[in-house]
């Protein structure tokens, strides 16, 4: 196993299951374009932790930070650090698997959502209960909620 000196950390602390929720890793990729920050490498825990959105996109994020001479290496899949004609595979093969755990999460999730309904369970949160942590309001609703 290698040591690293970590420079920096990116850590996405909400659900990044759609596209355009992964704040830290827009940021990441904003550091590295603009020249913000220099890497040698990023490393991850699993590849699916960069996307789980197929072979395509996993494949071109590997390809960017590459591109901007950063290596990306796993800490679950040890042969991403392994050069040669295979390693693409690899990627892709983990990216595949990725996406492929992400759908069967989302088929089992909605079956029981759907199960539940139609056992006349009442879904999401009861009427009149407020989230635990207050949103903050911003914009056009800011300036008039003090009214």
């Amino acid at each position: 196993m290698s040591t690293y000196e970590v420079m920096w950390i990116y850590s996405e602390n909400e659900s990044a299951w759609k596209i355009g929720h992964q704040r830290e890793l827009k940021r990441l990729l904003d550091d590295i374009r603009g020249g913000k920050q220099k890497y040698d490498y990023l490393v991850v825990w699993a590849l699916d932790r960069l996307s789980r959105l197929g072979i395509g996109p996993v494949l071109q994020l590997v390809t960017t930070f590459e591109n901007y001479g950063v290596q990306v290496r796993s800490i679950q899949e040890s042969w991403t650090s392994v050069d040669g004609p295979m390693r693409e595979l690899f990627i892709a093969v983990a990216a595949w698997a990725g996406k492929f755990e992400s759908d069967r999460r989302s088929e089992r999730t909605l079956a029981g959502l759907a199960k539940a309904k139609s056992e006349g369970k009442k879904l999401g949160r009861p009427h009149g209960s407020k989230d635990k942590v207050r949103r903050r309001r911003s914009g056009y609703n800011n300036r008039y909620a003090r009214s």
